[in-house]
C-alpha cells in the first residue's frame, strides 16, 4: 500500500457516468479514492451507500469522490445504477489501478478495502485500511476532511 506523503499514481479511466475520470484534473481541497472488493457484495454495498449519504457533505467541503473495484464497466454500471451513486464508479478489471496503488490481494486478484485521500498536487494525505469494517471508511474520511475543511477556512 501507498503511504502518506507518497505521489499518488494517476489515475485515467472510463467512469460509470460515462465521463473519463482523471485524477490529475480534480479540483478542490481533495479526491477520496475508496477501493472496494467486489460490487453487489454486503459490505461493498453498505460502504458505497454510505459515501452515496454523505456524498453533498464530502462536497460542500470542497472533496469529490471515486469508488473503484476490480469488476468490470458493465457490472460497475450496474451496481452504480442499483445504488443511485452520485459520484464516479470506475472498473479495474484489468487492475491497473489496483496494483499502482498497491492495494490488490495476490492470491483472490481483487482489490482490499482502502481508502485515499488525495490532495490537489496528487500527494497522499491519509490512508484508511479496514478490510472488515467497511463503515469505518466513511467515518475516518468525514472526520479528516472536516478536519482538512475547517483548517483552509481563514479566520
Amino acid at each position: 500500500m501507498l503511504k502518506v506523503g507518497e505521489l499518488a499514481p494517476e489515475i485515467d479511466k472510463l467512469a460509470t457516468d460515462g465521463q473519463r475520470f482523471v485524477l490529475s484534473g480534480q479540483g478542490g481541497l481533495c479526491t477520496v479514492v475508496f477501493f472496494f472488493p467486489k460490487a453487489f457484495t454486503p459490505g461493498c454495498t453498505v460502504e458505497t451507500r454510505q459515501f452515496r449519504d454523505n456524498h453533498a457533505e464530502l462536497v460542500l467541503a470542497g472533496a469529490s469522490i471515486v469508488g473503484i473495484s476490480t469488476d468490470d464497466h458493465r457490472t460497475q454500471c450496474r451496481f452504480a445504477g442499483s445504488n443511485k451513486v452520485p459520484f464516479p464508479m470506475i472498473a479495474d478489471d484489468d487492475r491497473s489501478v489496483s496494483r499502482a496503488y498497491g492495494v490488490l490481494w495476490p492470491i483472490l486478484g481483487v482489490a482490499r478495502r482502502v481508502t485515499y485521500v488525495i490532495e490537489p498536487g496528487m500527494r497522499i494525505a491519509a490512508v484508511f485500511h479496514h478490510e472488515l469494517r467497511a463503515t469505518k471508511h466513511r467515518d475516518d474520511v468525514l472526520s479528516f476532511i472536516d478536519e482538512r475543511f475547517r483548517a483552509a477556512r481563514p479566520p
